[in-house]
């Protein structure tokens, strides 16, 4: 959760009511969204 509420600036609150499934989801889509780029590519 922490990720989430760091990456999409959401208080701990808000995620209470989600389902485990929709917490992976939302983390899932944090964790991609705070990854460095691939610098292989270019």
């Amino acid at each position: 959760m922490a990720d989430i509420a760091a990456v999409f600036h959401w208080p701990p609150q808000s995620m209470d009511p989600m389902s485990p499934e929709e917490l992976a989801r939302w983390w899932a889509k944090a964790r991609a969204r705070s990854a460095p780029p691939d610098m292989s590519e270019g």
